[in-house]
């Protein structure tokens, strides 16, 4: 009873104590056998059966209750040890390095680990370019970025940290690559922008606007709003580890850069190339303001929809996506034109209507008028074959040259007057007539409806699926209107701009920027540059008012430019002719993107011939999102070529857009805008709420922000470092247009810092206090297998961490180093070398083996430093010290491909080494076996079996829970009972389980293996035995199948072999 009950337990050897407890349960009382021993065999089975099932249930509850009480046994040391840990003070004096000879944490802590290293490196000058002694490049060559300068709007948010990230990441491993860098940093007045957030705060807090506290008071609340945000991104982008030459910070309206602003704008207009014209422009009603092109999205309407417009009353709700029809009575006749248009107020600026010439039914009407029903005014009816199209609508067309860009181009083909009807303030001027002046534009939309149903002439409204135009700074409806502005000839620009391109003087990345970039400079418009702001470069263009001459400030004759006002005088004398003048200065400033396309080499002291520029420009990339490609990037190319006759830059690399976790655009409304700082100290959910309020969000939005908050982030967000977070937005970063951040992913990669903290923590206790590292990493010769397979995996990683960094795929560059430290560093090497640095293990051995980690430690974390810069340094400046090292890890050489490290037989037989391992562990796992795993492995090729041999330790200090590994050379060395698969033809694996097993059902799992696998060679040996085989199947597939069919049959004979075991032992 006792050998029939055993053979159906799946217990460990050590519970092997309860088979005899459940065996003995029914010597005696109800229930148990007879008195004489006599029992038939089928309750004999079903005994065994139920006793099975107890076992079972047993080994279940023992599984279960051991890893709940060692994970709380876990979670309480920890606890304990967190506890234990005083909270983290930084007491390294600012600039001074940090002191390494205390004992490291019992934990990874990215507060404690980031502290003081900034300021060290700082203080040490490693920001700074390194050159020859005459100040030129070193011989390896020169690396420049210019940041592209955040705006002093406000703090920076998760996207700056991807730009930081990669271009710091690019700059940091070129530094060490050997290259002089320079890493410029700087600030954007952003003019529209900045203005606009500092009015809505003045009016939040003081109830006042800019006009109540004029220029020079209001300029003043500005450039106090600039100093604390400039000074909020500068402790952002030091946490950020950014390695800036600060001693080169720049601000686009510092004297120099203003002295570059002015420069150029007077050289553009001395070269023909800036203008001033009376034109549409883009009129934001909220910031009375003009705006660009690009300024400016498009609002997609499939139909009627209700919309609120910023500066009404929010309750208020107005009708876009309709067409409205409506008549006009031809002078002089009882006829009508019936017209339709989208925006019906603009039909108080009517100057014409428009038919086809070939249109028969208004042949009758060339030459005649319209009369306006509101004002008095005729209306001309004429042809144009480029504004008509017959077959739309009814054919006519009415024409609003000055509030319509297609009909401002009708109106200078026929001469029509251009009649504005709004105010800069969005309400109707005198021109619209007495009934509608002072009206706002959208209630006056609503009269004029109401007015042309009064007077017979409204026809209908119907849907209309269209664009609106709407101001990405304000949200509010764009009005096209007449202003007098300065504008930029952009096409003899652009034109240079893609021969330069096309020439490889420029290379964009991704391709898809590419082909953006190509279509947007053949399609370029010109490009006004006036904004009616107070904070920005005003323009250093002034009226010359003469004496006794009537002249229209409209249009450019009577202006002059000049670098001074000394040389504006000058040339205002030459216009007046003798006369006498007076000079009125342009109230307007300079779009921001202006001054931004100049940042290439204004920062480097241009107009001057200076050093820096003749030293560092051009520079060597401009990285940035591709949503500015157009708004900053090629107008640097434009002016630079323009002004300096170089490319500012010889290759463009465009990220990503950072959306939130569900692909939503960041939004503070939505609350999913990421402030980098919480995410790398970690922030509580209340918190987060309490920071909506420090905006200029209104209740509304707040609440809203609040719900978003709560939904994506429920515990508020964790700390994850700044090597987390710079890693994580490193990895998302895969040549794709936007990046769906989820922060879980950044405190994975937190992990991956403690991961890293702890595996190089536990090695450096195998580098003993005797230990000194060799003077250079020369293999001596006398590695072990594993030894020389680290080091060359190592050389791989660097291999293809740095191909992948020229290639500018940083998620493929994060996965090569990110893969070497835990697969095959921390998951292989460290664990396979524990028996190497045994005391008792011989001295040279153990030498060889701390040189090997050493290596691996030292090059590792240098591979790691550009993406995570501070955990880097931290352990980097832990281990001991080569002779004549570095000081610091930033300016240490980074790893390159050695051929010292190529060891590729070692790479081809240890790799053998691990296909047994990650087998056996398989094995072990399909038997539920976690201790006292007993691997024998059989090679029927003798270069194999002795090569395992060799490597029996190192496999079982693999195996988690291994006891023995034995590689035998006869299968009758092996004990009865093991489990078996086949690795390859020469390889089989066996694992001893018996006692472990339900022998039955393991003899019925082994027929369903044997029977598969044997369904698999017959369909691999029907495909072979095809007559036109060796004719028509390629010598490559044929020799694949010959493996194939090997390995199947070894399966087999492994599988046999089990099941002849195991039925011996039934």
């Amino acid at each position: 009873m006792l050998i029939s009950v055993y053979r159906y337990l799946r217990l460990p050897h050590r519970h092997h104590r309860l088979l005899f407890h459940l065996s003995g349960m029914h010597t005696a009382g109800e229930g148990a056998p007879p008195a004489d021993g006599v029992t038939s065999k089928h309750a004999a089975k079903k005994e065994a059966k139920r006793l099975e099932k107890e076992a079972k249930l047993a080994a279940k509850q023992l599984k279960q209750a051991a890893p709940a009480s060692d994970k709380k046994a876990k979670a309480d040391k920890e606890k304990a040890q967190k506890a234990e840990e005083p909270a983290f003070e930084n007491i390294t004096p600012k600039g001074e390095k940090k002191d390494m000879s205390q004992p490291m944490a019992a934990s990874y802590n990215p507060h404690a680990v980031e502290a003081a290293w900034y300021d060290w490196w700082e203080a040490q000058g490693f920001f700074k370019p390194q050159t020859q002694s005459d100040g030129s490049a070193k011989p390896e060559g020169r690396f420049v970025i210019p940041a592209p300068p955040p705006n002093v709007t406000g703090s920076l948010h998760i996207g700056h940290a991807l730009t930081v990230a990669i271009q710091d990441c690019l700059v940091r491993w070129n530094r060490m690559l050997g290259k002089t860098t320079l890493f410029v940093p700087g600030f954007d007045h952003a003019g529209i922008s900045t203005q606009s957030v500092v009015e809505r705060r003045l009016y939040k807090l003081e109830g006042k606007t800019r006009h109540d506290l004029g220029r020079e008071t209001f300029l003043t609340k500005v450039l106090d709003w600039k100093n604390d945000y400039q000074a909020r991104i500068t402790n952002q982008l030091r946490r950020l580890g950014g390695s800036y030459d600060w001693n080169r910070v720049a601000f686009t309206m510092d004297p120099s850069l203003s002295k570059a602003v002015i420069e150029t704008f007077c050289r553009l207009h001395e070269g023909g190339i800036l203008y001033r014209a009376n034109r549409l422009v883009n009129w934001c009603v909220v910031l009375n303001t003009t705006l660009s092109n690009l300024e400016v999205e498009q609002k997609q309407l499939e139909g009627r929809t209700l919309l609120n417009v910023p500066g009404y009353d929010p309750k208020e709700k107005f009708e876009f996506g309709v067409i409205t029809s409506f008549a006009y009575p031809i002078h002089d006749s009882d006829e009508n034109i019936v017209i339709a248009t989208t925006r019906p107020e603009t039909m108080l600026g009517d100057s014409a209507i428009a038919v086809h010439p070939d249109d028969p039914r208004y042949k009758h009407l060339h030459g005649k008028f319209a009369k306006h029903p509101f004002v008095d005014r005729l209306l001309p009816i004429v042809t144009d074959a480029i504004a008509v199209d017959m077959a739309f609508g009814t054919g006519a067309v009415k024409i609003t040259p000055a509030h319509d860009p297609n009909d401002y181009e009708v109106g200078v083909r026929h001469k029509l007057e251009f009649i504005n009807i709004l105010n800069d303030d969005g309400t109707l001027n005198a021109n619209a007539g007495k009934k509608f002046q002072g009206m706002k534009r959208f209630h006056a939309r609503r009269e004029v409806v109401k007015a042309l149903g009064e007077a017979g002439l409204y026809v209908e409204t119907k849907d209309n699926p269209m664009q609106i135009p709407i101001c990405s700074k304000s949200g509010d409806v764009i009005e096209p209107i007449l202003k007098p502005q300065w504008w930029v000839n952009c096409k003899p620009l652009a034109e240079e701009a893609i021969k330069r391109t096309r020439n490889g003087e420029l290379v964009i990345s991704p391709k898809q920027s590419e082909a953006d970039w190509y279509r947007w400079l053949e399609n370029i418009q010109d490009w006004c540059i006036s904004r009616q702001l107070w904070w920005g470069h005003r323009c250093p263009a002034y009226f010359v008012r003469v004496e006794g001459v009537d002249a229209d400030v409209n249009d450019g004759k009577n202006w002059v430019v000049g670098r001074t006002l000394e040389e504006a005088t000058e040339r205002a004398k030459t216009l007046a002719n003798g006369a006498n003048f007076t000079l009125e200065r342009d109230e307007d400033v300079l779009d921001t993107w202006f001054s931004s396309g100049l940042w290439p080499f204004s920062i480097m002291g241009w107009p001057e011939q200076t050093h820096d520029l003749s030293h560092y420009y051009p520079a060597s990339m401009l990285e940035t999102g591709w949503d500015i490609l157009f708004f900053w990037v090629a107008r640097m190319v434009l002016l630079g070529i323009y002004l300096t006759g170089k490319v500012p830059f010889s290759e463009v690399l465009c990220h990503a857009m950072v959306r939130d976790a569900h692909g939503r655009k960041m939004s503070k409304t939505l609350g999913n805008v990421v402030d980098p700082l919480d995410v790398i100290h970690g922030l509580p959910l209340v918190d987060l709420h309490q920071k909506l309020y420090e905006g200029n969000l209104d209740e509304k939005e707040i609440a809203k922000a609040i719900a978003g908050q709560k939904k994506d982030f429920p515990r508020g967000i964790p700390e994850c470092g700044t090597d987390g977070l710079r890693f994580a937005l490193c990895a998302y970063s895969g040549g794709g247009r936007d990046i769906n951040l989820d922060i879980l992913r950044v405190e994975g990669y937190r992990k991956f810092c403690n991961k890293i903290f702890n595996a190089t923590k536990f090695a450096m206790l195998k580098l003993d206090s005797t230990f000194v590292p060799n003077a250079l990493p020369n293999p001596t010769g006398n590695e072990s297998l594993v030894e020389r397979w680290i080091l060359h995996k190592l050389n791989i990683a660097s291999t293809n961490v740095n191909s992948h960094l020229e290639q500018r795929n940083f998620m493929a560059a994060t996965t090569a180093v990110h893969n070497f430290w835990l697969y095959e560093l921390c998951d292989v090497f460290i664990e396979a070398m524990k028996p190497m640095t045994d005391p008792a293990v011989a001295l040279e051995t153990r030498t060889s083996a701390q040189q090997t980690l050493y290596t691996c430690l030292d090059y590792g974390l240098r591979l790691l430093h550009p993406f995570m810069p501070f955990v880097t340094e931290e352990l980097w400046q832990r281990l001991p010290r080569r002779i004549n090292d570095d000081p610091s890890i930033m300016v240490s050489r980074y790893p390159t491909q050695d051929s010292r490290f190529v060891f590729d037989d070692a790479e081809r037989q240890f790799e053998l080494v691990l296909a047994v391992v990650r087998t056996g562990r398989s094995l072990a796992a399909s038997y539920n076996l976690q201790s006292d795993i007993q691997l024998f492995i059989h090679a029927s090729d003798a270069g194999e079996t002795k090569l395992l041999e060799s490597q029996a330790p190192t496999m079982a200090s693999l195996i988690k829970g291994c006891s023995k590994v034995a590689v035998i050379g006869d299968l009758s060395q092996l004990p009865p009972g093991c489990g078996s698969t086949a690795l390859s033809p020469t390889v089989a694996i066996y694992l001893a389980v018996q006692g472990f097993i339900d022998l039955e059902a393991e003899v019925a799992k082994l027929e369903k293996k044997i029977h598969a696998v044997n369904l698999n060679l017959d369909k691999l040996l029907k495909a072979t035995s095809q007559p036109d085989y060796r004719d028509s199947v390629p010598t490559t597939v044929q020799q694949a199948n010959e493996d194939k069919q090997k390995v199947l049959e070894a399966e087999i004979a492994a599988l046999q072999q089990s099941k002849s075991m195991f039925l011996k032992l039934q």
